[in-house]
């Protein structure tokens, strides 16, 4: 058996196994997430990493993701997210799968969509052992989308990685500093920069603007900056050099940067629906995405009150305790335990 993390071939498969998407520049999300909760799983649970070894894209390649996780395989397996297909090829019994999200389904359509359906929920979800999501909207969605496949789902949020600690910065009034985390099709830069428009701010993206993107805020006229791809370093840097955090987006399985504003200390304008506010907790003000009005009068209200900031920023220091890294690492381990301890009937619809 080859050791996943080192490519040595050793003669007992590892007890926990994680098993990763392929590293492309725009796949750090998950990567970061359980980075973090692997540092703080408990003994015995310490996991090595299985990388695809191939972007998923096209038959072959998933093929070949596939004959590498089972030559990997662990006496525990778990499909941390976005590859799903991997339980297919993995061994039933402690197999654990996490899904963070299931948006190509309102995306897709027909075939397609019940080619999805199939091959990246209801087969891998069948197979899993255990079957874990990160939000309580997710666990209603999955349960939209699968019906009874759904009915077993533990929710075990994402959690606020350790470095993320409070920065206090007086607040720049005059020219306030507003970030945007993500550029992808659900995370509203175009609203957000018309709901700037004519205001002092400057708008900082981290992510990397499309053309269109990028011509769109040109007209606006709006102030901004874009950061492109960063790395852990620098996206620490933009929590702590911003006024405040903008995360207005039309669709998230949780919200993770809202949790790293809160850490970090800056008041938080958010999406008023969904996993966005499930994790904002009272640490937020919470608004429709798609008015820009709202959006701009949020912005306006959050930069003219600082009582009303002192009262966001104290109420996500509250909030953001509920989604320590050691409380997302225990949850998994004592999923592990009972993966451990024999198998588990699976349900035969």
């Amino acid at each position: 058996m080859r050791n996943c993390a080192s490519g040595i071939l050793t003669l007992n498969p590892p007890p926990l196994v994680h098993h990763q998407r392929f590293q492309g520049p725009a796949h750090v999300s998950i990567e970061r997430l359980f980075d973090e909760i692997r540092r703080c799983l408990p003994e015995p649970w310490q996991a090595q990493v299985a990388v695809c070894p191939h972007l998923s894209r096209g038959f072959l390649s998933r093929v070949l993701n596939m004959k590498a996780a089972r030559e990997r395989a662990g006496s525990i397996n778990h499909i941390v997210g976005d590859v799903h297909y991997l339980a297919m090829a993995l061994p039933r019994k402690g197999l654990v799968l996490t899904i963070h999200d299931c948006a190509a389904m309102d995306r897709l359509q027909g075939i397609y969509r019940e080619l999805f359906r199939q091959l990246w929920l209801v087969r891998p979800m069948r197979r899993a052992r255990v079957v874990t999501t990160i939000s309580e909207t997710m666990r209603a969605e999955l349960a939209k989308w699968t019906g009874r496949v759904a009915e077993n789902i533990r929710v075990i949020p994402d959690c606020v990685r350790g470095e993320f600690i409070p920065k206090p910065k007086e607040f720049h009034a005059e020219a306030p500093v507003v970030l945007q985390v993500g550029t992808g099709w659900n995370k509203n830069v175009e609203r957000v920069a018309d709901a700037l428009r004519g205001t002092a701010c400057r708008l900082d993206i981290i992510g990397k603007l499309t053309d269109v993107q990028r011509r769109n805020l040109d007209r606006s006229g709006t102030s901004f900056r874009e950061l492109g791809r960063v790395s852990d370093h620098r996206l620490l840097q933009a929590y702590e050099e911003c006024d405040l955090v903008v995360f207005a987006s039309i669709y998230e399985g949780f919200g993770l940067p809202i949790l790293e504003a809160q850490a970090t200390g800056r008041p938080v304008v958010t999406s008023n629906f969904g996993a966005m506010a499930e994790a904002a907790g009272k640490g937020a003000l919470l608004v429709d995405p798609l008015d820009v009005r709202a959006l701009r009068e949020a912005v306006i209200g959050v930069c003219g009150s600082s009582d009303l900031r002192g009262e966001l920023i104290n109420e996500g220091f509250k909030n953001v305790d509920r989604y320590r890294p050691e409380r997302t690492a225990a949850a998994f381990a004592g999923i592990y335990d009972e993966c451990s301890k024999g198998p588990k009937r699976h349900p035969s619809h």
